[in-house]
């Protein structure tokens, strides 16, 4: 880039403090009432930015960065994951791709947590009967949940957020098994108490509670299909952090209606932001708005990274969270 202020959109309304920086450094084009943009405004702000910086709203595929304009040289995500980006196109264009890795990992970790205690305990159930103003005072049947001190936990997909996901399961006395592309270390394996099965359907079947926290490619989608999810036993239970097309919806919504699963704990959805309606009709699932990373703190961290990926790439440097690397 030349010594001129890097052009730079903004798809969404980020923190005051970040969207401050940004004015300083670079010449910023904001979402102020963080609409979000159509294709036409992505197509028509990708034609005259240096850079881009998009949500995971924000579908960046072939179709959009083919009408991208020379100077479009960086996309900066506003995010760890970037399946919502066409990264080979992106490649074949020779736009630099960025993501924030390692800011959400606790505020992630904290609210699978969350939904670990909140389903097997049936906290919105409760939460919902007094709001109803229908509880009549204690009783020794009554809104009776499941321990999950002594249950086994099964990760499926250890990486950051797995790892800090097990950690705190170990604090509530679960047993930490896990599945993964590739075995961890066993100093690591060690820390954590964690049992690794090569097989994920052999460790389905033998769960109490189901974490999901790999993120969502090609060979993860519907990586719970309908097969699988008939592998779990009928007191089990099923939570979802990571992102919704990992999971068959529709199979996992008729297994629950159907009692042939205990419960889920749901903060991400296949077809976001809509929700399937016969899920919203169960008692037995815990459902959040993508809310799994939303603390203060990890939106400001996030724009943090965005703001040195985007300085050190006009500094003529490699940026630091390069997805994709620089394509002659």
């Amino acid at each position: 880039m030349s010594n001129k202020k890097p052009r730079v959109v903004i798809t969404r309304k980020l923190p005051d403090a970040i969207e401050t920086r940004m004015m300083e450094l670079f010449d910023v084009q904001l979402n102020l009432d963080d609409t979000p943009m159509s294709n036409a405004e992505l197509i028509e702000a990708m034609k005259t930015a240096d850079v881009l910086v998009p949500t995971l709203t924000d579908t960046i595929d072939l179709g959009i960065l083919s009408q991208a304009g020379p100077e479009l040289r960086l996309i900066a995500n506003y995010g760890a994951g970037v399946d919502h980006i066409d990264l080979a196109t992106a490649r074949q264009r020779g736009i630099t791709v960025t993501n924030t890795p390692d800011v959400l990992t606790e505020d992630t970790a904290d609210m699978t947590m969350a939904l670990i205690l909140a389903v097997p305990r049936r906290l919105s159930e409760g939460e919902r009967a007094m709001r109803s103003q229908n509880w009549t005072g204690w009783s020794p049947t009554w809104m009776l949940g499941h321990r999950i001190f002594g249950k086994r936990l099964g990760i499926i997909g250890m990486g950051r957020i797995g790892q800090a996901v097990a950690r705190r399961a170990r604090g509530f006395g679960l047993s930490v098994h896990y599945h993964n592309r590739h075995q961890l270390h066993e100093d690591i394996e060690n820390e954590l108490e964690a049992t690794y099965w090569e097989s994920l359907d052999q460790m389905l079947a033998r769960m109490d509670i189901i974490s999901i926290n790999c993120p969502h490619t090609p060979g993860t989608y519907h990586l719970l299909s309908a097969r699988r999810l008939k592998l779990l036993q009928p007191h089990t239970f099923i939570v979802n952090t990571a992102r919704g097309e990992i999971v068959d919806e529709n199979a996992l919504t008729r297994m629950l209606r159907a009692g042939e699963l205990a419960g889920a704990g749901l903060d991400v959805f296949e077809h976001e932001p809509a929700v399937n309606p016969k899920l919203l009709e169960l008692d037995n699932v815990v459902l959040l708005p993508h809310m799994g990373s939303a603390t203060v703190e990890g939106r400001i961290d996030m724009g943090e990274k965005v703001l040195i990926n985007i300085k050190t790439y006009a500094d003529g440097h490699k940026p630091p969270d390069r997805v994709l690397g620089d394509i002659a």
